[in-house]
């Protein structure tokens, strides 16, 4: 689960649902798929015990985490700690992308996510983070992030991101993927298989020593060479016993200083745009739609630079 950059918030509006496409007509061929305008019935609150550890700002409304600042370098303990909630998270987001099918609700994607969690002693991170309602984000065609689980139905030619993390002994982690719904389109496909590509090639960069702008450098010439655009406002971070930290891993060409180093635990999470990079949150204040109703797909995992180069934290072994 990203978060909008601080250095780039002047680039994400917020717009009501019915002021959205007055900014323009989507460019090029963005294929078939049906536009998201307004979100749909959220259900109540889920319940999470007493017993289950949960973080802070679970027990008061706190805001969003900082990411400028130094980046924590991890103690073995902490890697350990991380390499559980990690595998964690990675199981439930490949057990809830087999439910991604035709006629399911992503509320029934969230109720599946919130008792795995709890069943396997872990805390949804995104409820009740900054107020989220919700335990996991779903986030269809042109909706680039943070969308809240509702009673939309899936429909046949979707792709749908869901964005997992949780919070266990301690530690967080985050990982999401976008997945097909049915049949679809080519333009629809590519962009997923895209997307997944430039996730997957910004890991193998990174390494001990490494400058962080090296990430956004190499998105910005993917997306160049693949007619794409990278929705620069939501950016990857720190993680640890907090959810959102330094670094910040800015998903755009930039010269900011700052190099990788051992210990250090970070996301990666590119979102990329058939169309434009510019983006609305509607009234419910999370949803973050396309500007020019062009669909974007997003990858994420929460990796750890080791020694001698990295380690994905999220992965489902």
């Amino acid at each position: 689960m990203g978060r909008i950059g601080f250095l780039n918030r002047l680039m994400s509006h917020k717009t009501p649902a019915r002021n959205l496409f007055h900014f323009g007509k989507v460019k090029g061929d963005t294929g078939k798929y049906e536009q998201i305008v307004s979100t749909g019935l959220v259900s109540p609150e889920r319940c999470v015990p007493e017993e289950i550890e949960k973080p802070a700002y679970y027990f008061k409304n706190m805001p969003p985490g900082n990411t400028l600042g130094s980046p924590e370098i991890k103690t073995q303990d902490q890697i350990d700690a991380m390499r559980l909630s990690g595998r964690l998270a990675a199981r439930i987001l490949r057990e809830c992308g087999k439910r991604a099918t035709i006629g399911t609700t992503t509320d029934q994607i969230d109720a599946f996510a919130h008792e795995r969690i709890l069943e396997s002693k872990a805390y949804p991170s995104p409820l009740r983070y900054a107020g989220f309602p919700k335990s996991i984000c779903t986030s269809i065609n042109n909706i680039a992030c943070h969308g809240i689980p509702d009673d939309r139905q899936l429909a046949n030619g979707d792709i749908v991101n869901i964005d997992v993390t949780v919070f266990l002994n301690g530690c967080h982690g985050d990982c999401s993927e976008t997945f097909l719904v049915g049949d679809v389109d080519e333009r629809g496909s590519f962009l997923v298989e895209a997307t997944k590509a430039c996730l997957d090639q910004c890991i193998l960069l990174c390494g001990p020593g490494v400058e962080f702008n090296e990430i956004g450098k190499f998105i910005d010439r993917y997306c160049d060479e693949h007619d794409l655009a990278s929705i620069a406002a939501f950016i990857g971070h720190g993680i640890g016993s907090y959810f959102h930290g330094p670094p910040e891993i800015l998903h755009y060409f930039n010269e900011f200083p700052g190099k990788m180093q051992p210990g250090m635990t970070f996301t990666i999470e590119p979102i990329l745009s058939l169309g434009g990079a510019d983006i609305a949150v509607l009234e419910d204040g999370w949803t973050a739609i396309s500007l020019d109703g062009a669909r974007s797909a997003q990858f994420e995992h929460t990796i750890l630079i080791t020694e001698t180069g990295t380690e994905i934290l999220t992965r489902d072994q």
